[in-house]
């Protein structure tokens, strides 16, 4: 179902060599907003800019592709020191598509992780990628995403019970 992710887990701190190799995981496209850092913030989350090292260190091809502007994307992405892609019309997969092909790995071997199923999980199943759905940081309080919450919470039930964590 293009609604499912085939992972999901409490976010991307999780994901270590061991989770890795366990999935033949060989590369990342990272949404930006809630899932390394505060949707508007210009700062990554505690622990995501070490994480990010231990990616790199693992040898890990990471891209940022994200739906929100250049002027969102750019700056946090640089800070990270992260390649990105903005305006990434996620759950079309133009953007998934250009940061796979710039990291030269297969889209079987690539996940797209997020936070959103109408986004992130839906262009990771419709490359054909492995979708990894992530719980934000921090809850929006708005009242569009809590709605996008409500409308995803009808296509898939978060069972906190399931989520794959160590």
């Amino acid at each position: 179902m293009i609604f499912r992710p085939k992972i999901w887990i409490k976010n991307v701190l999780e994901i270590d060599k061991e989770f890795l190799d366990k999935h033949n995981i060989k590369a990342m496209v990272l949404d930006l907003d809630n899932t390394l850092s505060m949707h508007g913030n210009p700062a990554a989350e505690i622990g995501v800019p070490e994480w990010l090292d231990s990616m790199r260190e693992l040898g890990i091809p990471m891209r940022v592709v994200s739906n929100n502007t250049n002027k969102r994307v750019k700056p946090l992405a640089e800070k990270l020191g992260l390649p990105y892609c903005a305006n990434g019309c996620k759950p079309l997969t133009f953007g998934v598509s250009r940061a796979i092909k710039q990291m030269g790995v297969s889209k079987k071997q690539t996940a797209v992780i997020g936070d959103q199923i109408f986004t992130d999980v839906m262009a990771g199943n419709f490359k054909g990628a492995i979708s990894i759905l992530v719980e934000p940081f921090h809850l929006e309080k708005t009242w569009t995403f809590r709605l996008k919450r409500k409308i995803e919470s009808l296509i898939f039930k978060r069972d906190y019970s399931k989520l794959e964590v160590k």
